[in-house]
C-alpha cells in the first residue's frame, strides 16, 4: 500500500460531490420524465383517481380527512365512510392500478438514477481518465488505486455502479420506499440504520477514511496536481525500487 497518498481536501471532495450531484439529479429527473411518459404513469394515476372519486361520490364521503375530523362524524357517517373505504380497497381494479403505480415508480426510479450514474460516474470518468467526474476535474481531484496505480475500467465500474449506485443509493432508496408503503417497517429502519453505520464506520475508521464505494473498489480520492499516479503495478514497483536504491546509497555514503 502506498503510504504517500496525497488525499484531496475535504472541501474539494464535498464541493465536487455537490456539483456532480446537482447535474446527476437534473439528468435523472429528465430521464424519469421521459420514462413516466413512455410508461403512461400519469394515466395510471388518473385512472385510480377516477375510481377513488366514484366511490366517494357513490357513498357521499371524502377519503382525505384527518383522524380528528373523522372522530367528529356521526356514527352513521363513520359507518358510511368505513363501508366506502372497504369497498374501494377491495376493488380488483383499484388493487391492479395500485400495483401498477408501485411497479412504475420502482422502474422509473431505478432506471433514471442508473442512467445518470452510468453517464456521470462511469462514462465521463472513463473519458476524462483517473476516475474524474466533471466535478472532480473542476476542483482538481482524481481517483486511483490505494497502491498509487491508475484505476482500471473494472474498478471504476465497481466503484460507480456496485458501490455508489447500488449500495449507497438504490438499496437505501428501496428501503425508504418500502418504509413509506408500510412494508416491513422495522426491517427497513434497521437496514437504513445499518447502511448509515457502515458508511460512517468506514469513513471514520478505515485506513484511508474512505466511503463504502472506495472501500469495495480499493480506490482513494486524491489531489490530482500533487499525487503521482502510476500507469501500472510494474511502473510503481520500479519507482519504489529506485527510491529504495537511492536511500541505500545515501545510507552507505553517510
Amino acid at each position: 500500500m502506498n503510504h504517500d497518498i496525497q488525499r484531496a481536501s475535504l472541501l474539494k471532495r464535498v464541493s465536487a460531490y455537490i456539483f456532480d450531484s446537482i447535474i446527476l439529479l437534473i439528468v435523472a429527473v429528465g430521464v424519469a420524465f421521459l420514462l413516466s411518459t413512455v410508461l403512461k404513469y400519469d394515466e395510471t394515476v388518473a385512472s385510480r383517481e377516477v375510481l377513488r372519486s366514484s366511490y366517494e361520490s357513490e357513498y357521499g364521503v371524502t377519503f382525505d380527512i384527518a383522524n380528528e375530523d373523522f372522530q367528529k362524524l356521526t356514527e352513521e357517517e363513520q359507518k358510511r365512510y368505513n363501508d366506502a373505504y372497504a369497498a374501494y380497497a377491495n376493488d380488483p381494479e383499484v388493487n391492479r392500478t395500485g400495483v401498477q403505480i408501485i411497479n412504475k415508480v420502482i422502474i422509473i426510479t431505478v432506471f433514471s438514477v442508473l442512467t445518470s450514474s452510468v453517464i456521470f460516474e462511469l462514462l465521463i470518468p472513463l473519458k476524462l481518465g483517473d476516475g474524474r467526474t466533471l466535478g472532480k476535474k473542476i476542483f482538481g481531484i482524481g481517483v486511483m488505486r490505494v497502491d498509487g496505480v491508475r484505476i482500471s475500467a473494472f474498478q471504476l465500474f465497481v466503484r460507480a455502479i456496485l458501490g455508489k449506485y447500488t449500495c449507497e443509493t438504490m438499496i437505501p432508496a428501496f428501503l425508504i420506499l418500502l418504509l413509506l408503503l408500510n412494508i416491513m417497517p422495522l426491517a427497513c429502519i434497521l437496514g437504513i440504520a445499518l447502511i448509515l453505520i457502515v458508511q460512517l464506520a468506514t469513513t471514520m475508521f478505515s485506513y484511508l477514511h474512505t466511503s463504502i464505494h472506495d472501500l469495495i473498489s480499493g480506490t482513494v480520492t486524491v489531489d490530482f496536481a500533487s499525487q503521482r499516479i502510476f500507469e501500472s503495478t510494474e511502473k510503481m514497483l520500479e519507482y519504489k525500487k529506485k527510491l529504495h536504491a537511492e536511500a541505500a546509497d545515501r545510507a552507505e555514503y553517510k
